[in-house]
């Protein structure tokens, strides 16, 4: 059309239809999948049946995903504030909290395994890697949204390049095992389970990592049509699943072997295991650094902007880029010296009831009132302290 602004790559299909899951994948990568620990205790540990936790994780994070990304498109909440309220009301201060504390919680992991990791794996001090994350992380803070929806983009490529590396290595390797444990039912490691209590753990894991989906919120502007929310969310689904497959497959390479099953990092044992080339150890250092980046900038990125839209409610400016950085630089910092006093250790006990508090003010809300307000599509001037919006059909 004549007279219309040519739209950048962002802005079109891409950024309606791949880029929320992207988001999504690059902070859930570096908590679930960087060290493949969670991997092992929500489905490997179970050996051949461990992929039908695979399964609904993958129905799970979808499902999940096409509903927040309606909700978004409906009531214009992009920033998990305004989502919060749509769907629980005045109890939202109580999914602050719990993002708060679960924040800090998987911060402090990232902070610790981003220095083991790059220490292990290049050689440098433990310290390099936690500087890094911080120096990196603040920076894109401090450069803002368009810079970490490319930094993520291109993490991705990078990431999903890695893990089929890494995992086609380590599965080329192990392929006959595999074939074993499929083929005898091997579940030697935790005994004989069904598959109901198997599935319902990959439920769990979901619920686990509800804290990832406001890190996507901001992006989800570009949506205009339920089709384009329903694609991207089942999209976001695949691509959060497929690196957990990658991994468990490269795990059943070597199951029932403790010494991978127990490792706290597997991915590191694996990679050792096959006796691939220096270089792959140092890019493996990379690609796993790069992980851990993309989940403390997500998770910090949604705190920002939920903290803009408070500033916004009391008529004061949001937080400029350098409030941003050094703001973000701070709660890294924080996190990791924390961990040291031992306050993240009483934090990880209460981890598992964080992860059920999530499931009552995020999972039940968006499975029950979420889908009736979707099919209702209630006018937003019921709800209190949100922006009116003309209710959009396909």
């Amino acid at each position: 059309m004549s007279g219309t602004q040519k739209k950048g790559f962002f802005e079109g299909g891409f950024g309606k239809y791949l880029l929320p899951g992207i988001l999504l994948q690059s902070v859930l990568i570096g908590g679930g999948y960087a060290t493949g620990r969670e991997i092992v205790s929500y489905g490997a540990k179970f050996g051949a049946k461990g992929w039908v936790a695979g399964i609904g994780i993958l129905i799970g994070f979808a499902v999940v995903a096409v509903l927040t990304f309606e909700i978004s498109r409906l009531y214009k909440t992009y920033d998990y504030k305004s989502m919060i309220k749509v769907l629980i009301g005045p109890a939202w201060p109580l999914f602050d909290v719990a993002y708060v504390l679960m924040m800090i919680l998987v911060i402090a992991i990232m902070a610790s395994a981003s220095g083991s990791i790059v220490e292990q794996t290049t050689g440098l001090n433990y310290w390099t890697g936690v500087v890094l994350l911080v120096a990196v992380t603040g920076g894109l803070m401090f450069f803002g949204d368009a810079l970490i929806e490319r930094f993520e983009t291109w993490g991705t490529v990078l990431l999903y390049a890695g893990y089929i590396i890494f995992s086609g290595m380590v599965i080329i390797n192990g392929h006959d095992n595999i074939t074993r444990v499929m083929a005898t039912s091997d579940m030697s490691y935790t005994g004989e389970t069904g598959i109901l209590p198997v599935l319902w753990i990959g439920v769990i894991y979901v619920a686990y990592n509800l804290c990832v989906y406001p890190a996507s919120m901001f992006s989800l502007k570009r949506q205009e049509s339920r089709k384009q929310c329903v694609v991207s969310g089942l999209l976001a689904g695949v691509l959060m699943t497929i690196p957990w497959f990658l991994t468990y497959f490269s795990l059943m390479s070597f199951y029932p072997s403790e010494e991978v099953l127990g490792a706290q990092i597997p991915w590191l044992v694996m990679m050792n295991s096959i006796d691939a080339p220096a270089i792959c150890s140092v890019a493996f250092g990379v690609v796993m650094g790069w992980t851990l980046i993309e989940t403390s900038t997500g998770v910090i990125h949604a705190l920002l902007g939920r903290i803009n839209v408070g500033l916004t409610e009391i008529n004061k400016k949001e937080l400029g880029s350098k409030k941003q950085a050094v703001i973000t630089v701070v709660i890294l910092i924080s996190a990791c010296l924390m961990s040291k006093f031992g306050i993240i250790a009483l934090i990880e006990k209460g981890y598992t009831a964080i992860s059920y508090a999530f499931m009552v003010l995020y999972l039940v809300p968006i499975l029950t009132i979420g889908v009736y307000k979707i099919l209702k599509k209630e006018p937003i001037l019921k709800v209190e302290g949100v922006p009116a919006v003309e209710e959009s059909r396909v």
